[in-house]
């Protein structure tokens, strides 16, 4: 595995530089969101920001590093409350929502959070939080890690199936209903009578609302999953 940028001894600094990392990720995150991982390159982002390929990779020496800041970046916009506050239960809830939300703001999230072991401090700090509320419903040791590793694949997986439809809609110059309906018509092709019925079912209707159901479905599957496996059930 190569050195990560969390690892790595900083550089110091020229006194001359105005150019800072944050300046960088704020404006690389707004070429991914925009443009994807196909709109992003150190010498584009270099143009954006006015400034010279030298002063650039001072900062972030590769693509691999600005990969890292950016996942960290995105991953310290999830709200992860407190057990005290909220339960255990509300607050893996709350924790989910707000991930999902981080995840369709950053659609290019789920390409490449795999790509890299995630050790920045809002990874961290994600991590620590999420346990401590699983630790408060009572889980601890392997299973809690097990338990937050279920949840946050739920949602990944969830989350990364809805944004790459919409990246195919968007893509196609369609919108996710155009597209849903553009599914279903060819669906009706084919001669399995479940299938066809499974596919209207999903594809007709609004399917902004389709997806935020089938999300919260999931996602109530996963949490009573985690309460039939507490010390005391609920």
């Amino acid at each position: 595995m190569n050195e990560s940028i969390w690892t790595r001894q900083p550089k110091a600094t020229p006194a001359r530089e105005t150019l800072t990392r944050e300046q960088i990720v704020r404006a690389a995150m707004e070429a991914l969101d925009a443009d994807g991982l196909t709109g992003l390159s150190m010498r584009k982002l270099a143009a954006k920001l006015g400034s010279g390929a030298t002063s650039l990779y001072w900062h972030v020496p590769t693509k691999d590093d600005l990969i890292d800041l950016l996942i960290d970046e995105a991953w310290g916009e999830i709200d992860i409350p407190e057990p005290e506050l909220a339960g255990w239960r509300s607050g893996l809830l709350l924790f989910a929502h707000s991930m999902r939300s981080t995840i369709t703001r950053h659609p290019w999230l789920p390409e490449v959070m795999y790509t890299r072991p995630s050790m920045g401090p809002n990874a961290m700090a994600m991590g620590t939080r999420g346990l401590a509320l699983i630790a408060a419903a009572g889980i601890t040791g392997r299973n809690a890690d097990f338990a937050l590793g279920t949840l946050m694949s739920f949602v990944l997986g969830s989350t990364g199936g809805e944004v790459a439809t919409r990246e195919m809609a968007r893509r196609g110059g369609q919108s996710v209903d155009q597209l849903a309906g553009e599914v279903l018509e060819r669906t009706e092709s084919i001669g399995d009578p479940i299938m066809r019925e499974s596919a209207r079912r999903r594809t007709t209707g609004d399917i902004d609302s389709m997806f935020y159901d089938s999300f919260t479905y999931g996602l109530e599957l996963v949490l009573e999953g985690i309460a039939s496996r507490l010390p005391h059930p609920e």
